[in-house]
């Protein structure tokens, strides 16, 4: 067991006895999914209003064992994050600004009144983490990455609605094969005018599994309608586009510039969303946050005002649209090989965004930002 410090916290580290084969794990690379695979480690901290944060540290990864009375299981006290790790040519690994990932997962710990963490501690976790199943990194060939999942839930014994006194940190890495290994296609939405994601003074700005799961049958419609992804609209007047089920949203103007729905509280502040918004400027775009309708989307298609959409999130990077379906009517998106560009050429905007996030990431392309920070 070593041991080594860092901001307010004291992390361990306790080597698993039965680590995956290597001959296993390759195999287990060459084709992970997403999701499904997991490493040979995780990392814990807890938390009670006596001690603080205590007990941190990488150990085998392995099951919880909850009482049936855990205070998450009855009032969904948690919360998540979700970055990647990327392997460079050179064989070093990085993330893509996990600072702002430890904002966020402190904004989100307050809305839902669990105990914040630093941003020394999230992110030396994670580099912890990655550093000990490094080998688990895929190689900087395609589109391949180690997907790190930090999450924070209630984990005292008791039934009663108030926040919990005994809490969980953990750090789960699992590797992610590209998500079009075929090549980017586009993805048809259904809309969603049943069901909303959030409302002003929820949680809709917190990354909170409650979100997801209220997302769940509105998705479940969506499949039944063909379609890959939903659509959700503000929760007052139901005429507000607001995001994906876990992505946000963009629409190109015919003169290049383009359009993504203001936060507001009731939208998800992704971090592909912020780093999408500063390369488009940086590259000329004009970007605009406001409010858009539906209206606007339908109208703007057919008038050739809109000549992209499409969306971004950690898993995808960036997807284009292709056809957005409701209840007896669908609008095609413009296809990519006709978008207008900003040169005025022709290609597409979202590709060109899409490549140029994928080369800061995978270390082509020079890191004007400070984004990459560097783990091993």
């Amino acid at each position: 067991m070593t041991t080594s410090t860092h901001a307010a916290m004291e992390f361990t580290t306790t080597l698993s006895s039965n680590v995956v084969a290597e001959a296993r794990r390759e195999e287990l690379l060459a084709d992970p999914g997403f999701g499904t695979v997991f490493t040979d480690h995780m990392l814990t901290a807890t938390w009670t209003p006596e001690q603080g944060w205590h007990d941190a540290g990488v150990r085998p990864y392995t099951p919880f064992q909850l009482d049936p009375a855990t205070a998450v299981l009855h009032y969904a006290q948690e919360i998540f994050e979700g970055l990647k790790a990327y392997r460079h040519d050179d064989g070093s690994i990085w993330t893509l600004r996990p600072e702002a990932n430890a904002a966020r997962f402190a904004r989100s710990a307050h809305r839902l009144a669990l105990p914040p963490l630093n941003e020394d501690d999230f992110i030396r976790s994670i580099d912890l983490l990655v550093q000990t199943d490094h080998r688990w990194v895929p190689s900087s060939h395609g589109e391949a990455s180690l997907y790190v999942r930090p999450f924070m839930f209630a984990s005292e014994t008791f039934l009663g609605v108030r926040p919990a006194h005994h809490v969980t940190y953990c750090v789960i890495t699992s590797p992610a094969g590209a998500y079009f290994p075929g090549g980017v296609e586009p993805v048809d939405i259904w809309l969603s005018t049943e069901f909303t994601r959030a409302a002003p003074g929820g949680t809709g700005a917190a990354k909170f599994g409650g979100n997801y799961a209220a997302s769940l049958l509105p998705q479940q419609q969506a499949a039944a309608n063909g379609c890959q992804q939903v659509c959700f609209v503000d929760g007052a007047e139901h005429r507000w586009v607001e995001e994906l089920g876990g992505m946000n949203l963009y629409f190109v103007q015919a003169d290049g510039s383009i359009v993504t729905p203001r936060l507001g509280g009731t939208i998800l502040e992704g971090v592909t969303r912020d780093s999408i918004v500063t390369l488009a400027r940086d590259r000329g775009r004009e970007v605009v946050e406001r409010p858009v309708s539906i209206d606007e989307w339908r109208d703007g298609v057919a008038s050739g005002q809109i000549t992209e959409v499409f969306a971004c999130g950690t898993a995808a990077v960036i997807t284009p649209l292709g056809t957005l379906k409701w209840d007896n009517g669908s609008l095609a998106m413009p296809p990519l090989e006709s978008a207008a560009s900003f040169a005025g050429g022709s290609g597409s905007v979202a590709l060109e965004l899409r490549q140029a996030l994928l080369d800061l990431q995978y270390g082509r392309a020079e890191d004007r930002y400070g984004w990459m920070h560097r783990v091993l």
